[in-house]
């Protein structure tokens, strides 16, 4: 990956309000592959008697991900939205616990990538969920799939 192109995915990851508010970090993009991650936060949680983390910040952090995988895949994409996002909760998070989406963009088209992403909490020896999308991919004049 270009230096170019892994700013320009961090730059994607940065310029969006909600992942800053929600505390999404950019732990590594690489060649397709992404990981972020987001602390434990009690404004987040939806079940206060639990404490468990909404299912919806959970989707917010694997959409994310999927997102900066498409943005730092080789083909050199200059844009993406989410076109379909599937998403399997396993089990709720650990309360208290950092949650980690890896995503990986596996295949591209000239219009369409398509991402596969899972979340760990802390105990990661087991999934919180999995995931599969599509996105959109925008190119610059005369950028090549």
């Amino acid at each position: 990956m270009t230096d170019q192109m892994q700013r320009l995915a961090r730059q994607f990851i940065e310029s969006i309000p909600y992942a800053r508010a929600m505390g999404m970090v950019l732990d590594r993009i690489e060649d397709g592959r992404a990981t972020i991650s987001m602390a434990y936060d009690a404004r987040l949680v939806g079940d206060p008697e639990s404490g468990v983390i909404h299912g919806g910040a959970v989707s917010a952090l694997m959409d994310t991900c999927g997102g900066a995988a498409v943005m730092s895949h080789p083909t050199g994409p200059t844009g993406t939205a989410t076109i379909d996002l599937r998403i399997d909760y396993m089990r709720p998070a650990t309360p208290g616990q950092r949650i980690t989406a890896r995503a990986e963009c596996y295949h591209v088209t000239r219009s369409v990538a398509f991402v596969r992403a899972t979340a760990f909490d802390e105990d990661s020896a087991r999934p919180v969920a999995s995931a599969t999308g599509a996105f959109t991919v925008e190119r610059a004049a005369g950028g090549k799939p």
